[in-house]
């Protein structure tokens, strides 16, 4: 019999999906709920795609989150290639990569912000730094999940520009825009692309148990929607099987709390 599904396995799958149809390149997921999508989808869908071991190898078979391989009994990694850190760069310069990051801020345009909150002169927060940031997002395939959707992440503006945008890539010209492309943004509460002919953010599905009215309130710009619009996909049970596999000590749930059964 199938377990009950909760908004942090719809969560997970809608990030898996972020990954579907990529082939053969390298998922960087950052962040548990990404880096649980990114596996089920190697396994389930999109056998192809590259996963690290963290430390210097791309697996086929990666060990669950918060595991140590030492402790999975008879686990013995399939080891695919050798990816040292000085490597990802070379990933990373030929577009052979696909970041999903978190973000402090993002807009319509889906500049992401994770350097400082508040005026740049005299910042309120001190975050991160735009890290590797600029990098990624004009030489390869960039998503974001974002789990806590609301006014002060989804902004009209973002106090600092650290992920390029659509509207920022346009201004910085042809060495930004060539490889510039934003994919998907992933909330706890909705799916959104960039696929709306203007580079704005497009809502393309709500996740189950999340009204319009709801979402919209949570959201500091004007929100585009596709037509049609959809609900965002339950797993499926070889999905459901997958994630509880990856994530057998519910770690998941510490980024979505929400524990309503959705089916």
């Amino acid at each position: 019999m199938t377990r009950e599904i909760y908004l942090a396995d719809v969560c997970v799958v809608a990030c898996a999906e972020a990954f579907r149809g990529d082939g053969e390149i390298m998922a960087s997921a950052m962040g548990l709920i990404p880096s649980i999508g990114a596996r089920v989808a190697q396994r389930c869908f999109e056998p192809d795609l590259l996963i690290s071991d963290g430390e210097a190898y791309f697996v086929a078979n990666p060990a669950p989150v918060g595991v140590s391989p030492l402790d999975i009994p008879d686990y013995r990694a399939v080891v695919e290639g050798w990816i040292p850190y000085r490597k990802v760069f070379d990933m990373l310069w030929w577009g052979r990569r696909h970041v999903m990051m978190g973000a402090s801020q993002i807009d319509e345009f889906g500049n992401q912000n994770i350097s400082a909150i508040g005026p740049w002169e005299k910042p309120k927060a001190q975050l991160l730094g735009v890290r590797g940031a600029p990098g990624n997002t004009v030489n390869h395939k960039t998503s974001y999940w974002i789990p806590s959707h609301s006014t002060k992440t989804f902004v009209d503006q973002v106090d600092m520009v650290s992920g390029v945008g659509t509207n920022s890539a346009t201004q910085a010209g042809p060495s930004a825009t060539k490889f510039h492309n934003l994919a998907r943004v992933i909330s706890n509460k909705a799916v959104f692309d960039f696929l709306s002919g203007d580079g704005r953010m497009r809502l393309i599905s709500i996740h189950p148990g999340v009204d319009s009215t709801e979402l919209g309130q949570a959201t500091g710009f004007t929100i585009k929607s596709a037509d049609p619009l959809s609900y965002t996909r339950l797993p499926t049970p070889e999905e459901l099987e997958a994630i509880d596999f990856f994530d057998p000590a519910g770690a998941r749930f510490g980024e979505v709390s929400d524990k309503t059964p959705l089916g």
